[in-house]
């Protein structure tokens, strides 16, 4: 998978989330969740859009970092979801639940692979 593709799957990612959060309860606990998720599912998208515009391999793997913080944030706030059952649409969570674990999945795995060049370059 490319750069490309992978930037259009996080914002993919984070538009159906904020779809799913029309379900959520109008009360603190939809409220509060809702604000977390949006933001964290977000950010995995727009940092990583950034990771394309690292410097060095340095840069990319603290932004990667954050894309990476973001995503498994993300994927705890969908589990917290499910474990509260505050939505009907209990496909499409566990959906975005599988998205998100693939894409820390593919962080860590992009990360570890820039960490090895880099440490292969001293």
């Amino acid at each position: 998978m490319n750069q490309n593709e992978l930037q259009n799957r996080t914002k993919k990612f984070a538009i159906q989330v904020i779809k799913l959060m029309d379900e959520l309860p109008n009360k603190q606990v939809g409220w509060t969740i809702t604000n977390q998720l949006v933001r964290s599912s977000t950010s995995v998208a727009a940092n990583y859009r950034a990771v394309g515009r690292a410097k060095s391999d340095k840069d990319f793997i603290a932004k990667m970092g954050i894309v990476l913080e973001e995503a498994d944030e993300s994927l705890f706030w969908l589990e917290l979801i499910g474990e509260l059952k505050l939505v009907k649409s209990i496909d499409e969570l566990q959906r975005l639940k599988g998205e998100a674990n693939e894409l820390v999945s593919i962080f860590v795995a992009t990360q570890k692979t820039i960490k090895a060049r880099l440490n292969r370059k001293f």
